[in-house]
């Protein structure tokens, strides 16, 4: 969509995270006035370090970009095609980790909130939001470190406790200070078009008897405690590593910690018993994070637990791991099929709050509140995103397709998806490949054909 000037609709929209600032990007595209209300820097969070929209607090990773096997990269197909600020932001920062479409963090956010602040129908306030509006039109993007006023208004509204879960945010260490004498660049199974892709991760192995040793540790380690009335219910795509070894011994070497696809430069004939991957975090490499290694230990547990991992026995951190709340609405019974809420249909949910996990999906719920806020200051109800869609299939989800009772935070998977009919491919393992790619052709013609319905919506 191209920009469009002298516009009569107006869209307000709280919080500039993923959801926020691909929302507005969306919507002003199409012809609305926008304005984004960020309540940072002048009310912070303690997982954010600056004012800047579209900024990244845990990974740096929007994960998987293959788009023909892959539903995350499926996503990251739909949003390029529907002109997405996220996508391409990521993909000018992009940085080498082999199959994913990882970032350098803090340009991407610069150049975010560049984009937006250049927009000439978007005005970026610094403000705080502590109540529900009742007038005009709203995308509530707040994502899972909502202020606790507005979340005590959205408990008000709703009659219900918003959910809550915990989630990590995984070390970075500086990657001067990791031995490369023990440790070797390689991503898993040699992934990528390029030699910085096929090496973009450093990995450092572990014996059997080192492995056994670093799950004691783990395991005694002095661990964060949860406030008086908190409950731990994580997220199982981003559980702290020490959770994931309390559930078996074996759990992190057949997760974060699996040797599979990987051959040790420094020693070939020998396979490690489990493997540490760091990822690059910024453009100059000065930065990688821990792959998978989310925590709830305690800063100094730690220090002594990571210099555990052969390669990091004298790394530096420049940040070490942490854990904080995340709420999310019961969206199955708060939200209708556009993405309202029932009780105030003027006000759109987007994002992380929603009950989506990850940057990507976050963002994917944003441009889509976005198009459907469009067509409806227009007079025209689009018709439902085909569920055989990534985006379809993750609004089908948190609108009516969850089970209210259970409902928890989700990644975009093929789970989600319709079965294919009568496609004539072999289920389980051995059809994974042809069934994958037959579901991402399915998707990229049926979103070419519902995102086509939304360019003709006037200005």
């Amino acid at each position: 969509m191209a920009y469009i000037a002298g516009m009569t609709h107006h869209l307000n929209i709280i919080g500039g995270g993923m959801a926020g600032s691909e929302a507005a990007w969306q919507a002003a595209n199409a012809g609305l006035r926008v304005t984004i209300h960020e309540m940072r820097p002048k009310v912070g969070t303690f997982a954010h370090r600056t004012g800047d929209l579209g900024e990244m607090v845990c990974s740096n990773s929007f994960r998987s970009d293959d788009h023909e096997q892959n539903a995350v990269g499926l996503l990251h197909w739909e949003m390029r095609a529907a002109d997405g600020l996220i996508m391409q932001t990521a993909q000018k920062h992009r940085l080498p980790a082999g199959g994913a479409l990882a970032v350098d963090r803090d340009p991407f956010a610069a150049s975010v909130t560049a984009a937006l602040k250049a927009h000439p129908n978007i005005d970026v306030v610094y403000d705080e939001i502590t109540d529900l509006p009742r007038d005009g039109q709203w995308i509530i993007a707040t994502g899972p470190l909502t202020s606790g006023a507005l979340a005590e208004a959205i408990r008000t509204e709703t009659g219900a406790d918003s959910l809550a879960f915990f989630d990590a945010i995984a070390p970075i260490v500086y990657a001067d200070t990791v031995n490369m004498d023990v440790a070797w660049r390689q991503s898993r199974y040699d992934k990528g078009e390029t030699e910085d892709e096929r090496t973009a991760y450093l990995n450092c192995p572990m014996t059997k008897d080192q492995y056994e040793a670093f799950i004691d540790a783990l395991l005694a380690a002095e661990k964060t405690e949860f406030k008086d009335g908190e409950t731990a219910a994580y997220f199982d795509g981003c559980l702290p590593i020490e959770v994931m070894a309390e559930r078996g011994r074996e759990t992190l070497r057949f997760g974060p910690m699996k040797p599979v696809g990987l051959t040790n430069a420094h020693d070939p004939e020998t396979k490690a018993y489990a493997v540490v991957q760091l990822r690059r975090d910024n453009a100059l490499g000065t930065l990688y994070n821990i792959v998978g290694f989310q925590t709830k230990m305690k800063y100094g547990a730690q220090k002594t637990v990571f210099a555990m991992i052969s390669g990091l026995e004298t790394a530096e951190f420049a940040r070490l791991g942490g854990i904080h709340r995340n709420t999310f609405i019961n969206s199955p019974v708060l939200l209708d099929h556009q993405m309202r809420l029932k009780s105030r249909p003027n006000i759109r949910f987007a994002g992380q709050i929603t009950g989506v996990e990850g940057y990507v999906e976050s963002a994917a719920m944003g441009l889509l509140a976005a198009r459907l806020a469009v067509a409806q200051a227009h007079g025209i109800d689009l018709p439902p995103v085909p569920n055989t869609t990534a985006m379809g299939a993750l609004v089908h989800h948190i609108t009516g397709g969850a089970d209210a009772k259970t409902f928890q935070p989700m990644n975009v998977n093929f789970g989600l998806f319709p079965p294919l009919e009568a496609s004539g491919i072999k289920g389980g393992r051995r059809g994974r490949k042809d069934r994958y790619k037959a579901y991402t052709d399915r998707a990229k013609a049926d979103w070419t054909a519902w995102l086509a319905q939304t360019e003709t919506v006037p200005a």
